[in-house]
């Protein structure tokens, strides 16, 4: 019988070690690992010029710019809306500001937080929203913006997905007071672990970077209770090394999501979200929703199925944040106040997709899921 390869649902994204290796050796010269040295100053400036932002600051990982977002914009009391729907960090940077997540329900053609929903769940303890363009799909942000601008809210877009993504020509990144990216090695684009936050305003940054580093405004003044988010030299140099490849990278990627939207089409039972024709795509991830009486297997079981071929795939996202114990017993978190959430938990699977897939695998996994 013949063994197949493990086909992962993502990959990282690897910059040629001989070239990775020149920039070690600059760094093993220079003895500068970490505090803002030279790779970290490139690769900031790189990264603007590549997403069009105009103030970007680079963190350790992609956490800490949502954590910090909330500390430079003063809201440490209050509540923030937000949505079940995403990776759980975006709810724990609320949670560790001493803020009280808010949860609303949202769209069932993107999977982000549904507009119509939230003006509802506005209080008048209520400080900001905190948005996710989920899977890379952009939110409905003139919608979002506006009534953040009529009740004086804050909004905080979560862009981890969102690397290079573009609507009608324009970065989505300059959305909102604040944008935050994550540069996982799970990501379009990587850096081992990093992150970044995108702002609007040399001030601004200014005080971004002095959180980042403790506090520290200059070599003995302290202006703020900071964090340690500092990017080392090592993944800033990946991360040059990985930005003259990831436009390829993605293109791999969309050619991957042609043909699985090509099959998909003519399996009853399972669908995909749409792609709409002013966005420029960075394709991280394609989920597909399961319909079990239609397709007749519950998502589990396809889930189940797939692993045991050696594919795996990933149930993202599931469970709902709302469903976790930190946050299950707030009144915004029962299912009926979620219902296409808990329905696009419950039939989300995302299928493998990345750049160093092969023919064979999508056609493998394609021939997987075919009932």
């Amino acid at each position: 019988m013949r063994v197949h390869k493990q086909i992962t649902v993502t990959s990282p994204l690897l910059p040629d070690l001989q070239e990775f290796s020149s920039y070690l050796q600059q760094i093993w010269d220079s003895r500068w690992i970490t505090n803002n040295g030279s790779f970290h100053q490139q690769l900031e400036k790189a990264l603007a010029e590549y997403l069009g932002v105009e103030y970007l600051s680079l963190f350790t990982n992609g956490t800490l710019p949502l954590i910090t977002a909330l500390q430079a914009l003063g809201l440490t009391k209050g509540e923030v809306i937000t949505t079940p729907y995403s990776f759980v960090a975006t709810t724990h940077s609320i949670w560790w500001n001493g803020l009280t997540p808010v949860f609303v329900d949202v769209e069932p053609t993107t999977g982000n937080i549904d507009p119509s929903k939230i003006e509802a769940a506005i209080t008048p303890n209520t400080v900001a929203i905190m948005p996710v363009h989920v899977y890379g799909q952009p939110c409905d942000n003139e919608r979002i913006d506006a009534i953040a601008k009529k009740h004086n809210l804050k909004v905080i877009y979560d862009a981890a997905h969102a690397f290079g993504v573009h609507k009608d020509g324009q970065s989505i990144l300059n959305w909102g007071d604040i944008s935050t990216l994550s540069f996982h090695a799970t990501k379009v684009y990587g850096t081992i672990e990093g992150g970044a936050l995108i702002c609007h305003s040399a001030e601004m940054k200014y005080q971004i970077d002095n959180l980042k580093n403790f506090g520290f405004r200059g070599e003995t003044t302290i202006v703020a209770p900071g964090i340690n988010g500092k990017m080392d030299e090592v993944r800033a140099a990946f991360g040059l090394l990985n930005l003259k490849q990831v436009d390829a990278a993605i293109e791999k990627r969309r050619a991957v999501a042609v043909r699985y939207r090509e099959a998909i089409d003519s399996i009853t039972g399972l669908s995909y979200l749409p792609e709409f024709p002013n966005i420029r795509y960075n394709y991280g991830c394609f989920p597909i929703f399961v319909d079990v009486e239609k397709y007749g297997m519950s998502r589990d079981a396809l889930y189940d199925k797939l692993k045991s071929q050696g594919i795996l795939g990933r149930r993202y996202f599931y469970p709902l944040i709302s469903t976790l114990n930190p946050y299950k017993e707030y009144p915004s978190a029962s299912s009926e106040n979620l219902p296409v959430a808990t329905k696009m938990a419950d039939q989300v699977l995302c299928l493998p997709m990345h750049h160093a897939l092969t023919n064979e695998d999508v056609e493998r996994t394609i021939n997987s899921i075919r009932r």
